[in-house]
């Protein structure tokens, strides 16, 4: 959807859908403006060696882009993942760890499968927000199979791209938009609007504080939309 149709300040327009696939449980598909992601999540009874032991369970993640999820194409990797690819799977981890108690999980490890179908900027953001609904959907069906006794769930937690054009605040960016950023960020929070990681570069030229602050500021009613949509896909309060 082009800029002009929506405020600079809102997100654009946002779908979740749960049980996406009808045969992989916990698959959920999001579509924010023309970013389209499949997520899907996975429990091993295992946990990676440094946790054995302590009881507690861990979640990962794993991204990655079609081949055609964009103009050009692009080969998919084969012979190990770029710092890119590597750097986003991580942030993508850490977020949807901050909602779940990792304690009540037990030794347990949930992977957090992120596919881009289509992508118009904010794929990694929207990778967080479908994460948390993926994953609290199948603890979900892990509670209704008596596996575990409830949805260990600490916080909502999502995540919004934004930046600065031409001295203007933008929230949510698209592929064109991020291009032509003087600076971008991508901004993880829960629904209080702590602030649980903000990644932010200078393209054009520094920020400032005062910048980044607005930043934060239109990010945290961004998120409060957005945790907004993960409820009404889940259908809890």
């Amino acid at each position: 959807m082009s800029r002009k149709r929506r405020e600079k300040n809102k997100i654009r327009p946002v779908e979740i859908q749960v049980n996406y696939l009808k045969l992989v449980p916990a698959s959920v598909l999001i579509e924010q403006g023309n970013t389209i992601v499949l997520v899907s999540s996975t429990i091993n009874d295992s946990v990676p060696s440094f946790l054995k032991g302590f009881g507690q369970g861990w979640i990962t993640a794993q991204y990655g882009m079609l081949p055609k999820s964009c103009n050009s194409r692009q080969n998919r990797e084969r012979d190990g993942l770029s710092g890119r690819i590597y750097e986003i799977q991580r942030l993508i981890g850490r977020s949807v760890r901050q909602a779940f108690d990792m304690d009540l999980l037990g030794e347990k490890t949930i992977i957090v499968d992120c596919d881009v179908i289509q992508a118009d900027g904010g794929t990694r953001a929207a990778s967080i927000t479908a994460g948390v609904v993926s994953v609290y959907e199948l603890l979900r069906q892990m509670v209704a199979m008596k596996e575990i006794r409830k949805v260990p769930l600490k916080r909502w937690v999502a995540a919004v791209s934004g930046g600065i054009i031409n001295d203007e605040i933008f929230l949510d960016l698209n592929f064109e938009e991020d291009s032509s950023a003087d600076a971008d960020i991508n901004l993880v929070m829960d629904e209080e609007g702590g602030v649980i990681e903000v990644q932010g570069t200078a393209e054009r030229r520094p920020f400032r504080k005062e910048e980044l602050d607005k930043l934060i500021e239109i990010g945290r009613e961004g998120i409060k939309n957005l945790i907004a949509r993960q409820k009404e896909a889940l259908g809890v309060k």
